[in-house]
């Protein structure tokens, strides 16, 4: 048998990519070439060290018990240089090292994205890389330093840092109320249209509401119209299609403008609250540190709550 030829730092960033995306398609898109250059390079890897490290099954990509092993130490291993970078940037008086930031699409957009590329801007050191994903749950990676996360949190090691408040409201455009009547209560909820938002695994269809007591009830919808886009969702209601449950920081601007009304405002809906999670390594890293003093500043006082 051929002797093992060493793998190199760039076979590793690679290996990890590829072994942290949903699809061989998702790794190429994130390295900007094409599936199929993806499939050949991952299949030069496995005939260089002689092993099956990725099975392709209909659900995706599966690590076998060797692609684990090689992806588990190709993180210590880059999270090493990115800790000596940094280490050696900090003795300059500079902020080193890569920051990874996954963030949902739509929020992430809006708020992240420019405010990574001041970040980038004030610290030249430090190489970036913002992923948007409509899939949250991937947020649950190891891969990332900072992942920003939108409402429930059922479970999570990561370290919780509270961005900004952020409520969650039943809306609807004027049009679709002049047709359909407005709900004065929960109840009457049954008997309108409603525009589901499927982005995970939450049970969108049922409502979670609290009266001004605080009881606690349920109300279940059922959606006549369904996306995984939150963009679509909203220009559907503008156009007056059905009602949806949006965030507070997506319809601030549409509620001022009259584009749509909130509905049953003495009923409180779960919240869903911005925040930062970050992994116990790089938690206490400079370039952590300085990103969310950006984002922290970026979001007081809320942008969405501004008169």
């Amino acid at each position: 048998m051929a002797p093992h030829r060493k793998i190199s730092l760039e076979d590793l960033r690679f290996f990890v990519t590829v072994a942290c995306a949903e699809t061989l398609a998702a790794a190429a898109r994130s390295q900007d070439v094409t599936p199929s250059a993806v499939t050949q390079r991952l299949r030069q890897l496995e005939g260089r060290l002689h092993l099956r490290l990725i099975d392709r099954t209909t659900r995706g990509l599966r690590l076998t018990d060797e692609g684990q092993l090689l992806l588990d130490r190709a993180r210590n291993v880059l999270e090493d240089l990115d800790d000596i970078t940094e280490t050696l940037s900090a003795r300059r008086g500079v902020v080193g090292g890569h920051l990874r930031i996954i963030a949902p699409l739509g929020f992430g957009r809006r708020y992240v994205a420019p405010l990574a590329a001041v970040f980038r801007r004030e610290n030249p050191d430090v190489k970036l890389t913002l992923v948007l994903t409509e899939r949250p749950a991937l947020a649950m990676e190891d891969t990332w330093d900072i992942a920003i996360h939108i409402g429930e949190l059922r479970d999570s090691s990561r370290i919780l840092h509270a961005l900004a408040p952020n409520e969650r409201f039943l809306c609807a455009a004027p049009a679709y109320l002049q047709q359909h009547g407005e709900p004065s209560s929960p109840d009457q909820l049954v008997d309108h249209h409603f525009i589901a938002l499927r982005q995970n695994d939450e049970d969108v269809t049922l409502m979670q509401f609290e009266d001004a007591r605080g009881n606690p009830f349920n109300i279940r919808m059922t959606s006549m119209m369904s996306s995984n886009d939150g963009e679509s969702s909203r220009l559907w209601a503008e156009e007056g299609h059905g009602i949806i449950l949006r965030s507070e920081w997506d319809v601030a601007e549409d509620l001022k403008a009259g584009r749509l009304l909130r509905l049953l405002p003495d009923y409180h809906l779960p919240s869903a609250h911005i925040v930062a999670l970050l992994s116990t390594r790089s938690e206490k890293t400079a370039r952590v540190s300085e990103f969310l003093r950006l984002m922290k500043m970026a979001l007081t006082p809320v942008p969405w709550r501004l008169p």
